[in-house]
């Protein structure tokens, strides 16, 4: 998984953001759940200790206070409720306690006095031995004879940690849950939001300089995507126009070049053949006549080029044995290896049947092995070889020679690239005939690769399609009788 890319970031963005909306609701909502409880619970123990402070100051000008327990404990038992009521007296005498609650969860003895005296109503939550709280009220209250008295009531708060810890434990459920939907549900929406994006991708990598009148789909969105497709296709637009412009201009080129060069390679060979020409003459002319001769192989070159671009090749394709070609290829360029006392081999015994320009891949067999044979040293070897593998058709031409750096490596098949200038002028070498085995090999959608070490040699692997297995099998059947 990219991390980096749109599609993750968006998703995680959108994943974080619901998940992180999702825990401050859920965190408000805990506080004011808490909120809410905790001031209900008070509420109802600031009222049950105004009610006891009523009844002190009913029946104590009455009865006096030796009653007061007795009252509280038959209207309100608290031990019977699980409560707590203490009344202390202005001076901090403890008029009244009441009894341990039956299921003896708190000692209302322990329960620390309030220090909040003086100060009218007020809540506290009181620590238990176990951890637990005690919700504790208070209210002071002044009789006709000016006694005072301090009435605390208070209740575990045993109901409100439960409703707290449920919610709690309901969110921790729930909060995975909408981690995953969110993430499942941002997937799906950015997947969806991004596939005209995927299709843009996907038809600007089948676009190359073979096919730049094919154009990009629009999504009919009206948003930024569609405005970025016009866009895009525009731009494509007008770079077939540039590649249609470039094109015709080197056909035409080398087109109106090939006349006056071959009237000019004429006028030399007759001059050099002119039995009165003074020998240094002929020497200088000699040496103009190989200039013409290598400006010449440019321009064909160029103009093999220009009608590789413009769709030659697959005009004229037939069904035949590679290996065949191949074999009888390498044997013409044996006698060219001889003069370096090269020897030229070749392991093409299975037929492996293809479907292109004849002509034109025997000239991607001729230009490797040229290649391969100028730059081998003398008493070196060549191997060419073709096979099947893969359902491709497999032709490699290696060789023992000089081989080719590695940072020249990448651009061996750019047009008049030379790994060595100098000593490629020597050969004859221009840089095109590497261009035109990867237009050839393109036009017949197929690759070629080069891989080498210097000093050890070069390995060129041209890949191409196979034929129909049916004519696979028609052509073999042929080429065994």
């Amino acid at each position: 998984m990219n991390t980096r890319s749109l599609r993750f970031q968006l998703v995680a963005w959108y994943g974080v953001l619901l998940t992180g909306c999702f825990v401050l609701i859920g965190a408000a909502t805990y506080v004011a759940l808490q909120s809410s409880l905790v001031g209900a619970l008070k509420e109802n123990q600031l009222r049950r200790a105004r009610q006891i402070g009523q009844l002190l100051l009913e029946k104590i000008p009455l009865q006096g206070e030796a009653r007061v327990g007795d009252e509280i404990d038959g209207r309100y038992a608290p031990d019977l409720n699980d409560r707590f009521v203490r009344v202390t007296r202005g001076d901090g005498g403890l008029l009244y306690v009441s009894r341990s609650p039956k299921d003896r969860n708190f000692v209302p003895t322990a329960v620390p006095p309030s220090t909040e005296t003086g100060r009218g109503e007020t809540a506290r939550q009181a620590p238990l031995p176990d951890g637990r709280k005690l919700l504790v009220t208070a209210c002071e209250v002044q009789t006709p004879g000016g006694a005072r008295y301090l009435i605390e009531a208070g209740a575990p708060m045993d109901d409100v940690q439960a409703h707290l810890r449920q919610w709690l434990r309901f969110l921790l459920v729930v909060l995975p849950v909408v981690a995953v939907v969110a993430l499942g549900g941002g997937s799906l929406l950015v997947k969806r939001a991004l596939w005209p994006v995927d299709k843009i991708a996907a038809s600007a990598e089948r676009i190359s300089s073979q096919n730049l009148s094919e154009r990009l789909p629009v999504a009919r969105t009206g948003d930024e995507l569609e405005r970025l497709s016009i866009a895009l296709n525009h731009m494509v637009q007008r770079l077939d126009e540039a590649f249609q412009y470039s094109r015709r201009f080197m056909a035409d080129a080398s087109h109106e070049l090939r006349t006056p060069l071959t009237v000019l390679r004429g006028e030399l060979e007759s001059f050099i053949q002119e039995p009165t020409l003074a020998p240094e003459w002929r020497e200088q002319l000699g040496s103009a006549l190989e200039e013409v001769e290598r400006l010449a192989s440019i321009v064909e070159g160029l103009f093999a080029l220009s009608r590789l671009d413009a769709g030659e090749a697959a005009a004229e394709w037939v069904k035949f044995d590679l290996a065949r070609l191949a074999a009888a290829t390498a044997d013409q360029m044996s006698l060219l290896a001889e003069d370096k006392n090269i020897q030229v081999t070749c392991a093409a015994a299975q037929p492996v049947w293809v479907e292109g320009d004849q002509a034109r891949l025997k000239q991607v067999v001729v230009n490797l092995l040229d290649n391969a044979i100028k730059y081998t040293l003398q008493g070196g070897t060549v191997a060419l070889t073709v096979s099947a593998l893969d359902g491709k058709a497999v032709l490699e031409v290696a060789d023992n020679g000089i081989g080719i750096p590695a940072e020249a490596l990448p651009r061996v098949f750019d047009r008049f690239f030379r790994v060595d200038k100098a000593r490629s002028r020597e050969l004859g070498g221009a840089g095109l005939g590497l261009s035109i085995v990867k237009s050839i090999c393109t036009a017949h959608h197929g690759r070629v690769e080069a891989s080498s070490l210097p000093g050890q040699g070069s390995r060129f692997r041209v890949e191409l399609p196979l034929a129909a297995p049916s004519t696979n099998n028609q052509k073999k059947h042929e080429h065994e009788h």
